[in-house]
């Protein structure tokens, strides 16, 4: 019948004498093992149960309860101040909640900004740097200046091209920073680094410029 005429819900009436609590508990304690039955003899199916406005959401909890019951309206006035006290403590920690993870996201992104604003000041003084040591040819080409150790001053660049090559075979940093030359006043610095391909170790050279700087991923 209540599927065909109640949306499959059925009101449950719950019957309490006053100044006693004997019905109430009575009733609950039949609704729970009815409940436990079922669970066990797996013929729940898709009920489920709406206890109205006796749950502690929606309207009168147990504490309420028993006031109205009792016939004492302080007891009810002491029952809502605490709903109403429960209700704000728990505003409160989220409020808490919200106010910590803000705090702690603005610290996160005053970092970002220390970090990239030291960047963008670094990279503008190399910039400079670079601009007041450059050297052009006839044709306004940058020169290359690029001195490495190993290679005599004046060399070709099929000589520098070739030592680069033998260091970065044949270098062994351990993992360190190893000066090699330098550009424009600026290091060129080579460093071991261990990987793993094809389930063997293997040691591959990268070159960087100064505090890390590196450009095609380090590989000539």
């Amino acid at each position: 019948m209540a599927k065909q005429f109640a949306d499959n819900k059925v009101d449950v009436i719950i019957y309490a004498v006053e100044r006693s609590l004997d019905s109430y508990k009575f009733n609950l304690l039949h609704n729970k093992q009815l409940f436990i039955n079922q669970l066990k003899t797996n013929t729940l199916g898709s009920r489920s149960i709406d206890e109205g406005s006796m749950d502690e959401d929606s309207g009168m909890n147990f504490s309420e309860y028993v006031a109205v019951l009792s016939g004492n309206t302080d007891l009810l006035e002491k029952a809502k101040l605490e709903k109403k006290i429960v209700t704000l403590e728990s505003e409160r920690k989220g409020f808490l909640k919200e106010r910590d993870t803000a705090a702690a996201k603005l610290e996160e992104i005053k970092g970002s900004i220390a970090f990239h604003s030291d960047k963008i000041r670094e990279a503008r003084a190399d910039r400079a740097h670079f601009e007041s040591q450059l050297q052009r040819d006839a044709d306004g080409v940058p020169v290359n200046k690029l001195s490495v150790k190993g290679v005599p001053d004046g060399a070709d660049i099929k000589a520098v091209a070739a030592r680069l090559q033998e260091i970065a075979e044949k270098a062994r940093t351990e993992g360190e920073y190893n000066k090699i030359g330098e550009i424009y006043g600026f290091p060129v610095m080579v460093k071991t680094e261990s990987t793993a391909k094809d389930l063997f170790d293997c040691s591959v050279n990268r070159f960087f410029g100064l505090k890390g700087q590196i450009c095609s991923c380090g590989v000539l």
